[in-house]
């Protein structure tokens, strides 16, 4: 085998892993990269009522689909937050090619370990036993104004004051 098949075939070994442990990784700290539709993105926008200049938290933003509708349709400032470093990378790559890093920024990292105080909304779409540990944590930190919107799974000591069961959508007031 020559060296340029050998060079392929390692890179592509390479890459591949690297791949599988970027998306394990983010299904262990909080929920694995699964899109939601356009359609409902823009629904749960919508029941969250998002004005324009609220700011906006994604609690595992993967490819920054929250934020770029946020920041385009309803004039939100955005923040996503995305512990896996490939989807970091693409969301960064984005907002840089859609000329929205005025409106939007994306930190890398662990949602448990940072600050949403300054949220007016806080998406998420995680896994039950995730909500489960962040609940506590949305309580203590978020301004009684602040909506949560939730995708599938419940927060169970928060106020619903929205429901659609037949999409699976929730919206809380802390």
């Amino acid at each position: 085998m020559n060296s340029f098949f050998r060079t392929f075939i390692v890179s592509g070994i390479i890459i591949g892993i690297t791949f599988v442990i970027c998306f394990s990784w983010s299904h262990v700290k909080g929920a694995p990269w699964i899109p939601t539709r356009m359609k409902k993105v823009r629904k749960m926008l919508t029941l969250a009522n998002i004005q324009p200049d609220e700011v906006i938290y994604d609690l595992g933003c993967g490819d920054g689909r929250f934020m770029v509708i946020a920041a385009r349709k309803f004039d939100a400032k955005a923040v996503g937050i995305e512990n896996n470093f490939l989807l970091y990378l693409w969301y960064q790559l984005l907002i840089t090619i859609l000329g929205l890093r005025r409106r939007i920024k994306v930190i890398y990292g662990n949602f448990f370990k940072l600050d949403l105080s300054n949220a007016d909304v806080v998406i998420c779409y995680l896994l039950q036993d995730t909500n489960d540990r962040l609940e506590e944590k949305l309580i203590q930190e978020l301004k009684p104004t602040a909506r949560v919107v939730s995708n599938s799974f419940v927060f169970h000591n928060l106020a619903v004051i929205i429901e659609n069961t037949d999409l699976g959508l929730f919206v809380y007031r802390c």
